[in-house]
């Protein structure tokens, strides 16, 4: 992948007006958002088949901060993955990140036929999927556990993970198309205001529009303020 630049342009969410005890910005909280990989970058079209969930966390003024919720991959790659006379390896693991995150990955990776190989099916034997799913737990389990969230994510994209697997796991059984199949979010830690600012590029960023005023609003709209080009996927939606 050439880059992992990102747009903060998300969208746009509706919520009620304020009325009496109970506020819009309630309603906002907590909303999750999934969103394409391929509307997220530049010329992402290519990546279109993965998708992310972004969950809010804060509301400064018309925006809505939001962080990282979970990843998945379309049904329809998945399934044009799935080939005859291929073994097909899946494994996950629960992981915990620097920063408190725990999150848990699935992997997906199938074998392939070796340069020289004459046999028509690539199969591999019990005993090598079973080591090539130590293999596969064993480098999410290191590459996960010693980075920030924000950092985990951003190996997501270029898909970093499935190649170093790829390339641990060639001594086992060669293997391809291996993937970050899934992401779930199982525990985060308490939010980190100052740090989800920073994430979106400060103050002077989060907060670029005024705050709504409850009583002369009929309803809010959200709506993504300018791009970014920090490498993590939490995004920022403006209500306007």
């Amino acid at each position: 992948m050439a880059s992992t630049r990102v747009t903060t342009n998300v969208g746009k969410s509706l919520a009620t007006k304020t009325t009496g005890s109970k506020l819009a910005r309630d309603s906002l909280m907590g909303r999750v958002f999934e969103v394409s990989l391929g509307d997220l970058k530049t010329n992402g079209e290519d990546d279109a088949y993965r998708k992310f969930q972004l969950r809010v966390e804060e509301v400064a003024g018309h925006n809505l901060l939001t962080n990282f919720y979970g990843m998945d991959i379309t049904s329809d790659k998945l399934r044009s993955l799935v080939r005859k006379w291929q073994s097909l390896i899946e494994t996950f693991c629960d992981v915990k990140t620097t920063d408190g995150y725990t999150l848990r990955i699935f992997c997906i990776g199938f074998t392939r036929r070796r340069p020289t190989q004459i046999r028509k099916t690539s199969y591999a034997q019990t005993a090598q999927i079973k080591k090539i799913r130590a293999i596969m737990r064993s480098i999410i389990t290191r590459e996960a556990s010693s980075v920030e969230l924000n950092d985990l994510v951003a190996k997501f994209i270029p898909e970093v993970i499935g190649k170093e697997i790829e390339k641990s796991a060639e001594r086992v059984y060669p293997l391809q198309n291996v993937l970050i199949r899934k992401v779930k979010l199982l525990r985060s830690p308490k939010t980190d205001i100052n740090k989800l600012i920073e994430l979106h590029g400060g103050i002077e960023a989060a907060s670029a529009s005024a705050p709504v005023t409850a009583n002369t609003q009929p309803e809010t709209e959200a709506a993504a303020p300018a791009e970014d080009t920090g490498k993590d996927l939490g995004k920022a939606v403006e209500r306007s």
